[in-house]
């Protein structure tokens, strides 16, 4: 590899022009500067001292790029390293003028996070592009809905995770989960791969009613048989549960506890069954058959309208 030179200046002046003297100082081949035109300055000289681009920026601390636009605009401007300095210096006074937004955008942006339950930014993007052929940045969709709601963090993704089964096909894993709501329980389970749902609300959390659950997902969501079972190791996932969970899958596979990330998918899906469907109140019985109605209203805007992040903004049972 091509050694990088080593140039010293010792405490010289470099006069940019009569009215702008920069100190240069270096120490340990290091140049230490403190302005962006004390570096276009050094720049241009090393460049016709025949150094490369690649020496400069790195005797410089910048990209290549940067060191290419300076020398370019050095060499288009008539009056060179003055006059590019010149224009240079008067582009970046002042603060930028910032940009209007549409208050027709911001409207529709606001009333698809209402309409959609509060929806991410992601799916406000895929709405607008649906229904009004317009696609702004997602970073711009969360700017204006910082205008009028509180946002929260965001999710660190790259965390740490267990092992948990994977899915490479239809009906390879489906973990199942239950949601307590009072006096009505929310059974859940989801296929991983297609993200398919089924939902049983039952007014007792017993093995009794998970069985009736796997009969229902399994006959009218995901084809009557799987190659693996997810659960966690609760009370309505044993007795009954057990003894016939064999006819429906090739495994059963109890999630380890205390550790939520091997049930990831599932619970993703309950935070969204809780914020756009049923919330966090707690029912009486009495309420069971009307939240079965809403909830069967809910699975239809799921599977067909409702877009998924993982499946590429696409709903999973999308016609």
């Amino acid at each position: 590899m091509e050694s990088i030179p080593n140039y010293h200046f010792s405490k010289t002046k470099c006069f940019v022009n009569a009215l702008f003297p920069v100190e240069i100082r270096h120490f340990g081949g290091k140049i230490m500067v403190m302005k962006q035109l004390t570096k276009i300055s050094i720049a241009c000289e090393l460049f016709e001292q025949q150094v490369s681009k690649s020496h400069i920026a790195k005797q410089l601390g910048v990209h290549r790029e940067t060191v290419h636009l300076w020398l370019k605009g050095i060499e288009d401007h008539p009056l060179g390293l003055v006059g590019f300095m010149d224009q240079y210096s008067l582009s970046k006074k002042g603060p930028r003028t910032k940009r209007q937004v549409d208050p027709i955008l911001k409207r529709w942006i606001w009333e698809i996070r209402e309409r959609e339950n509060d929806c991410c930014g992601q799916k406000i993007q895929y709405f607008l592009a649906k229904e009004h052929q317009i696609k702004p940045a997602v970073s711009k969709i969360y700017e204006i809905l910082k205008e009028k709601y509180q946002i929260k963090s965001k999710w660190r993704k790259n965390q740490a995770r267990g092992p948990i089964p994977k899915a490479n096909q239809p009906r390879e894993v489906v973990q199942m989960d239950s949601l307590d709501f009072g006096q009505i329980f929310a059974f859940t389970g989801i296929d991983i791969f297609t993200r398919e749902v089924d939902i049983l609300l039952a007014p007792e959390l017993t093995a009794r009613y998970g069985y009736r659950f796997l009969i229902q997902s399994m006959r009218r969501r995901f084809n009557g048989f799987v190659h693996l079972i997810q659960t966690d190791g609760g009370p309505e996932f044993k007795q009954e549960f057990k003894l016939h969970v064999g006819q429906y899958c090739d495994r059963h596979r109890i999630a380890r506890p205390y550790r939520k990330n091997e049930q990831s998918y599932i619970e993703s899906f309950n935070r969204s069954l809780r914020k756009e469907c049923l919330g966090w109140s707690r029912y009486k019985i009495s309420q069971l058959n009307d939240l079965t109605n809403e909830v069967e209203e809910y699975l239809l805007r799921y599977h067909y309208h409702r877009p998924h992040l993982g499946l590429g903004m696409r709903p999973p049972l999308e016609d």
